[in-house]
């Protein structure tokens, strides 16, 4: 399981990762900036967002359907993704291709046009997708439990935005945070697959070492301490969601493995703890999981569980139990090395993609972090010790330390 991984820094910080996949004959480039939610005043909120749908509306050198068309006439595809931390714009395509995809990207990070009478049509989409997730219930619990839990700090925030806050954007915004954040010290680029590393860096320095110069991002303000909450919101729905949540150390912290293990014993599979009991034991719930997010200043480990409304109650006091359990007890070594398995596991599997291993590139670079090689990260992995999960269990599990959020019927 060698990993071909080199990187350069070029000129005023622009980071150039590659990973090379000797057999394959596609690869996968993506380029990330350090701007998102986090990176957004109360009043902006949604404009990194906005920003990523609008560089697809046209560039100085590409209309909206040849930029749609370029790549996909090739077999190729084109995405992009906003986070509360980064946005990402990304490209697959075969490695005969891989000069035209980047050129490509290039062009929508670097060259957009970002003009007005393209947003008034943009911000209808946009607003139809937070009509969507308004309309998902088990999708809008989660921005509403994040409001709670951050207590206003931009991890709060809605990537997608309000109605208010894009109903208020202006494409005079948009091109001011552009020239803010869309900077060379705030540009990851990297690829996966079938590339040679000098000679991808090459091409990157001549597409983008005419980014504009400046300081990176950092990362925003370290939210301050917020008690936790519980809270129920009425609504007319089929179920009842709920979440529960606490605070945890960021992305930076060692002690991420054992959250990943602690997580995954917790509700990461159909072999964990709340799975068995929410779900086989006592059927109260078809879709109950745990789930965690670390970023730059802080993190989180939370349960969802969807349920009938009669059930509500029920499911909300069997998590507590559970929470209580595992917080008390820890794991016995059995099921910790049961997590170890599937972590790793869930690793090796999915390094067999070469968009996997992309974001692996990009995601230790964009905190600042060595990147580890498979090899390296299963060494971490099996170094977690009873103990260290146990003390995690106790700080982060303790059922009085969740923020909980249930919305549904009022019953």
């Amino acid at each position: 399981m060698s990993e071909a991984f080199a990187r350069t820094e070029l000129g005023g910080g622009l980071l150039v990762l590659t990973e090379t996949m000797p057999g394959l004959h596609s690869a996968s480039i993506g380029v990330w900036v350090r701007a998102g939610s986090v990176t957004e005043s109360h009043e902006e909120m949604g404009v990194s967002h906005l920003l990523e749908h609008m560089v697809f509306k046209g560039t100085a050198r590409r209309t909206a359907r040849e930029i749609a068309l370029v790549l996909e006439r090739l077999g190729g595809s084109l995405d992009a993704y906003t986070t509360r931390e980064h946005t990402s714009y990304q490209a697959r395509v075969l490695d005969q291709h891989l000069d035209v995809a980047l050129e490509v990207l290039a062009d929508l990070v670097l060259s957009p046009t970002l003009r007005e009478e393209d947003l008034e049509l943009e911000r209808k989409v946009i607003l139809e997708e937070i009509a969507t997730v308004e309309d998902t219930p088990d999708d809008l619990i989660f921005d509403l439990h994040s409001e709670l839990l951050w207590g206003g700090h931009p991890y709060g925030y809605r990537i997608l935005g309000t109605r208010e806050s894009v109903g208020r954007a202006r494409a005079e915004t948009l091109r001011a945070v552009h020239a803010r954040e869309y900077r060379r010290s705030n540009i990851v680029v990297a690829a996966a697959g079938s590339v040679d590393h000098q000679r991808f860096v090459e091409r990157v320095a001549g597409l983008f070492g005419g980014a504009p110069a400046g300081p990176s991002s950092n990362g925003g303000r370290a939210p301050a301490p917020v008690p936790p909450r519980v809270d129920r919101l009425e609504r007319d729905s089929a179920q009842t969601h709920v979440v529960f949540g606490a605070r945890t150390f960021g992305h930076a912290d060692p002690r991420r493995y054992a959250l990943t293990l602690l997580s995954t014993a917790l509700g990461g599979g159909m072999s964990s703890r709340l799975f068995q009991r929410v779900r086989e034991e006592l059927g109260l719930a078809y879709a109950v999981y745990s789930f965690h997010s670390l970023y730059r200043h802080g993190g989180m480990i939370g349960v969802y569980a969807g349920t009938r409304p009669d059930g509500a109650d029920r499911t909300e006091e069997t998590i507590r139990e559970e929470l209580a359990r595992i917080a008390r007890e820890g794991l016995p070594a059995a099921e910790l090395e049961d997590a170890k398995g599937q972590t790793k596991g869930h690793l090796v599997l999915s390094l067999e993609s070469s968009g996997t291993r992309l974001h692996r590139l990009a995601g230790a670079a964009l905190y600042g972090e060595p990147f580890r090689s498979a090899e390296e990260v299963m060494r971490c992995v099996d170094a977690v010790t009873i103990g260290d999960v146990a003390a995690l269990a106790a700080e982060y599990l303790d059922p009085e330390a969740q923020t909980v959020l249930r919305l549904g019927p009022d019953l």
